[in-house]
């Protein structure tokens, strides 16, 4: 597996500033020469550590969740990285080494590792190798419901698990980490692939709100009511209800990292 991982910097002063950044109200698009230095954040607990917030609950961003893309350099670590109770988590890892201690047990995520934390849950994080490693870090406040305990954590990997087609096509798959059926999660991260040629042939338009990170590969990908090109590094935000449909020319896979919430009624008091 290969997956894109920002590595900041930033750009001579003879570049011009055209770029692909787009805010509007129905989607973002943030792309990957936005990573730079200049706009990385320290996170509190954290040591020798930064990270890139791509999405918050905000007017012009997520209305559901937060976005982060970490980077540890080596020795490190948060002893408490969630402080918030009630909210639970999934790390992705992009690149390097990460030591995640989970009640007690201890992991060890390379690339393509994955963890669901589960509300209330007790774990640490610390970078015990000799190269910076770096992480999607995607938190929601978890909506219980009445009748259903919280879903557990587990870890597993993106390697490990078989994708899944979508109904009619072996050119658009999803990698699915948790049951979508399973009224204990509220949310899910999961991976899509859409092979060369693959397509959304609708435009989809769902209550859902989704973070899409591109992993690898190219695409235009319809926004409402624009035709966007995106590749590797790239992340889109799509508001509940903007229409998105998909076309992945190739060469290669088109792979994103998708966010959406699920599984719960809509609240009205």
């Amino acid at each position: 597996m290969s997956y894109y991982t920002p590595a900041g910097g930033l750009p001579p002063q003879t570049d011009l500033l055209t770029d692909r950044a787009i805010v509007k109200l129905a989607y973002t698009v943030i792309p990957k020469g936005v990573l730079r230095d200049i706009v990385t954040s320290s996170l509190p607990g954290f040591t020798n550590t930064r990270a890139w917030i791509i999405a918050k609950p905000t007017p012009s961003s997520a209305q559901t969740f937060s976005q982060l893309i970490v980077e540890i350099a080596p020795g490190g670590a948060a002893a408490k990285p969630e402080v918030e109770a009630g909210v639970e988590g999934v790390v992705f890892v992009t690149t390097g080494r990460l030591t995640l201690t989970l009640e007690g047990e201890t992991h060890v995520l390379e690339e393509g590792g994955y963890a669901f934390l589960a509300p209330g849950s007790n774990w640490s994080l610390a970078n015990e190798g000799d190269e910076i490693t770096s992480f999607h870090w995607i938190r929601k406040a978890y909506e219980w419901i009445e009748g259903v305990d919280a879903p557990a954590s587990f870890v597993t990997r993106d390697q490990d698990i078989e994708p899944t087609p979508m109904v009619g096509t072996d050119a658009w798959l999803t990698t699915r980490f948790a049951d979508s059926n399973d009224m204990a999660h509220d949310m899910q991260v999961n991976i899509v692939t859409f092979k060369p040629g693959g397509s959304i042939p609708f435009a989809e338009t769902h209550v859902m709100e989704h973070g899409l990170f591109v992993l690898e590969g190219k695409a235009v990908y319809r926004l409402n009511d624009d035709w966007v090109e995106v590749e590797a590094g790239d992340y889109m935000l799509l508001r509940a209800f903007c229409p998105q449909a998909c076309y992945a020319g190739g060469p290669g896979d088109f792979r994103y990292l998708l966010y959406k919430d699920m599984n719960r009624q809509i609240k009205l008091t």
